[in-house]
Formats: structure tokens, sequence, C-alpha cells
């Protein structure tokens, strides 16, 4: 197929054009029925509001009160998950059973109800008296008409029967009893019908959830959150929102509530648990500080080191005295003469005195014996003073030498008590630190536990929501939904569309023949001589005198492309020109295009004989038969139709003149060969030379010879027969033969075997004519009528 793209679109583009009424009709009816959705759809407001979610600071959040002590962890609540806690299944139960949702009033009207959502608007109360869990679970539906200020009617199905009751009865239904009581004045629904209809509560709060949208700011980093909601009323949609956001904060305040209480009471506990704890330590560091003697143990360290120093001090000078004493008493014991003795300073005076006056008395002694001898009085004087000192020296260096060997002894003895209290200290140290520790750390404790336990009444008294409120939900005040302007484009679009879309698939589908420029596109080089139009019930089948119609016009063409093709091939015209038309399959038109195109040549006073070698299925005749028209205003035949065709081929004795039928055309004659009676051989029999003595016989006599001829793709009588024609119409009709079925007569022009092969498409809508279609000149018009499309 040589078409493009570009020629389709064009194509298609002429197909709507041609078929701009139903644009027109659709449009008007898609607009219409768009009117009249938005004349009866329910409208939908939107309510919005904006909160922004609060970050807790200074002010602890649900955990923070216990995170020192690491008990528990809290963190910072991402925006996301405020959206996801503010849509919670819960808070949409809660919603529906605070606002009654799942009870809806509507008042009947002729197409559409109204309902009511202003409690105060409601005629009447509702009382059920079965538990909360059945009606709150219920799918159930009643309808009530108010007959007067004391009755009303009921019926739970809308055509069913009606019972009065009185306001205050007692009314059976299969949730238990309802009771009806009158809120007002009832004159303004009085014989109006209301439907009540009661819907589960977990059902009305997913569809709200659903259509709730919790969206966060489209700022980076923003806290703020924006709530939409639309529903057929909008002070319910604002109420909705105002609740889910109050519910939300009351949620966030239980919680930190209930967390600031469940934290006091385990501090409260700590804190007992705590304060024995501090009571036994501290009774371990008294019991402690009893048993080792221990007042204040820095103190008594440095006094133990005081002593120790001090004592250290006395047991050393002891010990100098003693060695003193001692050395002395031994070189008194070992004088054997009277000599000078050392005066070292012992701490006896005394002693010192005594030896002071002993080393003075020897000093004269000595100072004696340089002028004197031993036994002068003098010396033998000081010689007893002398004797008589050292004898109380050695008496007193005893003593002194005994009391300083206790006094050792004894400042010895103490030195070590007080090391042994030195050396004792570290432990004693360490043992009260350890101690002290634990009573350091469980006070610490106690006092921490004591202070958040105020923080945590602190944070319960002043709990705070987590939401604040930027934008209190508001309404749109006009419907959001449906949008008329957006609907009524869309009906026009869809207007436009519907019949787009069904010519766009009749064309992608098609794969018919519809005129001659479809069949010029797959031809090839082979030639389409004309299209002929599609003839109502009412018209005309044969051309008529002085015919002006579109088929005479079109008939005209046909033969005058005929004439022209057969004089390019510069044959003789002495004899006649023989004309095959054939088709694909029987119905589409052979006879009929024949039968005309004799007619419309016999009318330029030409000499036509018209054969009917459809010898399988004969049309011939009773095309010729339905067309008689008694007015002589058509074709009619001469005289009866005896013999025809097969017979001539089958005997030999049988002249051609006692085949032909002569008959009269509008002035013109025309003769006729039928197909005479159906041969059990036909094959055989158009294979006879009686054949083409036949055409060669007539060719002498006619100037055309047309010979209507079986369809090709179902028998091969044509092609057996094909040599006699100097030209083969191949008829074709539009919207029946396919396009794939040209591909057979191409092949057998290719082949050979349909030489001089043309087309001619027969029974083409007037709207789809190809080239003559869109120009006039005058000739068969016709006044369509004004619903008339193609």
């Amino acid at each position: 197929m040589s078409s493009t793209p570009e020629l389709n679109l064009k194509s298609l583009l002429n197909i709507c054009l041609k078929n701009w009424k139903w644009f027109i009709v659709s449009t008007i009816l898609c607009v219409s029925l768009a009117i009249l959705y938005l004349r009866y759809a329910v409208p939908e407001y939107s309510a919005t509001a904006k909160i922004q979610i609060l970050e807790e600071s200074n002010q602890a959040s649900e955990l923070s009160v216990l995170d020192d002590l690491d008990i528990f962890s809290s963190g910072k609540a991402k925006i996301e998950d405020e959206t996801e806690l503010l849509s919670a299944r819960d808070n949409f139960i809660h919603i529906v059973e605070e606002l009654d949702l799942n009870i809806q009033f509507f008042i009947m009207g002729n197409i559409k109800s109204t309902e009511i959502y202003q409690k105060e608007e409601i005629p009447f109360s509702l009382n059920f008296l079965s538990n909360d869990s059945i009606i709150n679970n219920a799918k159930f539906d009643f309808y009530i008409r108010i007959h007067s200020g004391t009755t009303f009617g009921y019926k739970e199905k809308e055509d069913g029967a009606e019972k009065k009751y009185d306001f205050g009865d007692k009314i059976k239904s299969r949730i238990g009893d309802i009771i009806l009581t009158p809120k007002k004045e009832l004159p303004k629904y009085k014989n109006r019908e209301l439907h009540v209809v009661i819907n589960p509560v977990e059902m009305v709060a997913d569809r709200y959830r659903k259509k709730t949208l919790i969206n966060p700011n489209d700022k980076k980093l923003s806290n703020i959150i924006n709530i939409t909601l639309t529903d057929p009323i909008e002070r319910r949609a604002i109420d909705v929102i105002n609740k889910l956001i109050g519910v939300n904060n009351e949620n966030a305040v239980s919680d930190k509530k209930a967390i600031a209480d469940r934290t006091t009471k385990f501090i409260n506990d700590r804190i007992t648990e705590i304060y024995t704890s501090l009571s036994s330590v501290d009774e371990t560091a008294e019991n402690f500080k009893e048993s080792r003697g221990i007042a204040d143990l820095g103190s008594q360290s440095n006094v133990n080191f005081s002593m120790s120093a001090s004592s250290e001090q006395e047991l050393q000078n002891a010990n100098i005295q003693l060695s003193i004493a001692s050395s002395m008493k031994e070189l008194i014991d070992g004088q054997d003469s009277y000599d000078i003795i050392p005066e070292v300073g012992l701490s006896d005076q005394s002693i010192s005195s005594t030896a002071q006056r002993y080393n003075e008395l020897v000093a004269q002694r000595n100072r004696l014996l340089e002028s004197s001898n031993e036994k002068n009085p003098v010396i033998v004087k000081l010689d007893q003073q002398l004797e008589d000192l050292r004898r109380g020296m050695k008496s007193s260096l005893n003593n002194v030498t005994n009391n300083l060997n206790l006094q050792v002894n004894s400042l010895s003895k103490q030195l070590s008590q007080i090391n042994s209290r030195i050396y004792a200290t570290p432990s004693n140290e360490r043992a009260l630190r350890d101690i002290s520790r634990r009573q350091q750390t469980t006070e610490s404790l106690y006092l921490y536990l004591l202070q958040k336990r105020e923080e945590s009444q602190i944070t319960f008294a002043s709990a705070s929501p987590k939401s604040k409120v930027i934008d209190s939900a508001y309404g749109s005040n006009f419907p959001v939904s449906p949008k008329k302007q957006a609907i009524l484009l869309a009906s026009m679009i869809l207007g436009l569309l519907i019949p787009f879309s069904i010519i766009y698939v009749n064309d992608m589908l098609d794969d018919k023949i519809h005129n001659k420029i479809d069949l010029e596109s797959i031809a090839g080089d082979v030639t389409v001589l004309a299209e002929l139009p599609r003839l109502g019930k009412k018209e005309s089948k044969v051309i008529l005198k002085e015919d002006r119609s579109v088929l005479a016009e079109s008939m005209r063409i046909l033969r005058t492309n005929l004439d022209y093709i057969l004089k390019s091939k510069s044959k003789s015209m002495e004899r006649a020109q023989v004309v095959f038309v054939t088709s694909s399959v029987p119905g589409e038109g052979k006879t009929f295009v024949s039968s005309n195109l004799a007619t419309i040549c016999a009318n330029t006073g030409k000499k036509v004989l018209l054969i009917g070698a459809d010898i399988r299925n004969p049309k011939l005749y009773t095309f010729f038969s339905e067309t008689l028209s008694p007015d002589g205003s058509g074709i009619k035949p001469k005289r009866n139709v005896g013999k025809g065709l097969t017979e001539y081929l089958f005997d030999n004795s049988l002249s051609e003149k006692e085949i032909i039928v002569g008959t009269k055309t509008n002035t013109n004659d025309i003769d006729v060969i039928y197909s005479g009676k159906i041969p059990p051989n036909p094959a055989e029999l158009l294979m006879s030379d009686r054949m083409k003595e036949l055409f060669e016989k007539m060719s002498a006599l006619y100037d055309y010879i047309i010979v209507d001829t079986a369809p090709v793709m179902v028998v091969t009588d044509t092609l057996l027969i094909s040599q006699y024609a100097d030209q083969v119409l191949y008829v074709t009709k539009a919207n029946v033969t396919e396009k794939k079925v040209m591909e057979y007569p191409l092949k057998l022009k290719k082949e050979g075997k349909l030489k001089n092969l043309s087309f001619v498409v027969n029974g083409v809508k007037q709207s789809n004519l190809g080239y003559g279609g869109k120009y006039g000149y005058g000739y068969g018009k016709t006044i369509k009528k004004w619903w008339s499309f193609s």
C-alpha cells in the first residue's frame, strides 16, 4: 500500500468533515447530558484548616522527665508522624460518634433528596433503646412522614405500607425499639417524607478518613500541616476538621498527663526505696565510727601525727639522757684516781651541779699537788670530799639510769600505739570513704528524684496541646465539585471525541474499498476507469432516456474512459470491441454494470450485443425482468426469452440468430444473448470452439460486445474465455469488497491470465465519490432532507 501517514490523516480528516453533522449531534447530546448531570448532581464544598506542630523545648515531652535516668528515650516528633497520628482511624471513629455522622436525615424529593445536617433543623429526635454497640454497627434505614404535631407515619421501604404512630410510641425494628420525640413546630415538614439512614460507625469513619487530605506544607523544614475535606454539606466538613484538630490535641494532652502521672508514681516508689537505702547507709556509717572510735577521722589523724612526733622526740631525748648517764656512770666506775669528768648536760641538775663541783675540786687538788704531795691534809680532805661526791654521783646516776630506762620503755610503748593508729588510718579512711560515697550517691539520687517529682507535677498541671491552630476550618462558600466549566468543556471534548474515535477505529479496522481513491491506492498501474453511485430503493437501476442522474453521468465517464483505452491500443475498429465484465464474488454488481454499460453505449447510436456468459449463476434475465417498466421507459425485451448461450454451445445446429433477443432501450436497440439453462459441464462448454466461433461472427456485426462473465474467485469460467476480451472490467463494490481481495486479480494480471485489466468501483456513497463527488455540474441534483447524514 502506497499511502503515507500524511495521506491517511488527510483522508481521516475528510471523513470527519463529511460526517460533521454527527459531531454536532454528539456534542449537543454530551453537553445536554452534562447540563442534566450538573442540574441533579449533589454539589460538594471544601473546608480547609492550617495548624502548626509545636516543638518541645524547655517543657518536657511525654517521656523527657526520665531522660536523665536513661529509663526511656524520646525524640522530636516528625511532621510525617504527626500526619499519620492525625489520620488515625480511632480519631475519625471518635468524630463520627461525637457528631452522630452515622445517622443521616434526607428530605425526599421528586428526583433527588436533600440532606439535613444542622440538628436544630431536624424536626424530631431519635432515641434508641438498644445498646450503642448494636446501633454503631447497624446498617438500617426507614422513612418518616409527619402528619401533625403528634402523629407520623413510619415505613421501612420506600414503596412499603405506612404505619401510623404517635410521638413517644415505641417503634419495633430489627435494630431494637426506636422512639421519636418532636423537637419544634413541624409545619415546615408536614406531609413531607424524611429518609433516615443509619450506617455502621466504622464504615462512615473510613469514608471520612479517605476523604480527608492531610499534607505538610510544601516548604522544607516547615512545621505547618494543611487539612482539607470535601463534603456535600459545608458546615459538616468544617465541624469534622475542627473536631479532628481538637481530638488530636486532647489525645496529646491526655497522653502527657497519663505519662506524667505514671512518672510521678514511679518516682514516688523509687523515693520510698531510696529513703530506706539512705537510712541503712547512715546507720552503717554510725556503727563503723562507733566500732573504730572515730569521731572525726581527719582531726584524729592530725592529733596522732602530732603525738607520734612528740613521743618520738621525748623517746630520743630520753635515750640521749640514758646514754649520757650510762657513759658517765661507766666513766666514774672506771676511774682509779680523781680525774675531771665531762659535763655533757644531763637533764638532772643535781648530777650536773655535783659533776661541776667534783671537777672544781679535782682542779683544785691538781693545783695543790703541784706544790705538795698527797699526804697534805688539804689534799687528803679534798680526796674525802671527792670520794663523797663520786659516791653521790654514782648513786644519782644509778637512779637516773633506772628512771630513764623506765621512761624509754614507756615512751616506746606509747609511740608504738600511736604508730599503729596512724598505720590503721588509710583502711579506715577507705572504708569510711566507701560508706560516704554510698551515702552521697543515695542522697543525691534522693534529692534528684524529689526535684523530678516536682517537675512531673508541673508537667501534669501544665500539659499543653501539641499543635497550634493557625487557621480554623473555613469553607469554600462555593461548590468545588462538580466543576461546571470543566465538565461542560469535557463534555464538548467528549462529544467531539466519540464520533472521531468511532471514525478512527472504524478506519483502522476497515479493510473495505470505499471509492475510487481507495482502489487506486492499491491498484498500482491498473487503471480505475470509474466509480458508480449507490442507488436507493426507489431509484432506477437502469439508465433512462435523457437521464441526467449521477448514475448516468458515472456510466458516461466509464464509457469515455473505456473508449479511450480501447482506442489507445490502436486496434482495428472494423470489428467489435469485446469487453468482459467480471468481479471477485457474486453480488458486487457485474450484471448491473454490464447492462448499464450496454445501454449507455447504445445511446451513442452504436450496435451493442450483451452476452450473459455467467452460465452457472445467470442473473442477466432476472435483472432485466426486475427492471421492466409497463410504460416503456425502461428496458423491455421484444419477445420471450427462449434458448440461450448454453444451448448454442451445446447444439451445433443452433444458429446465432436463434439465441439473440432484441431489446428496446429508450430510442435505441440492443441485442442480448441470455445464459440459457444451467449446464452440467459449464467449463467444458466455454472451452468449445463454438464459443470462439460466436465471438468471431458477432465481432463483425456489432460495435460493442459486452460480456457478463462469472466471478473469477469462485470459478475459472472467465479465465477460460479471457483471451477473447479486448478489455476486462473488474467490478468491485464499495463497503463490500475487501482490499486484500484485490491481490488476486492483480496476481492474475501479473501472471498474464487477465490481460487488459481495469477496475470499476460500484455502489459508492455519493458523499464518498472520489474526484467527481467533490464537484457538481447541475446534473442529478437532489435536495437532501435535513435528517440525511450521507
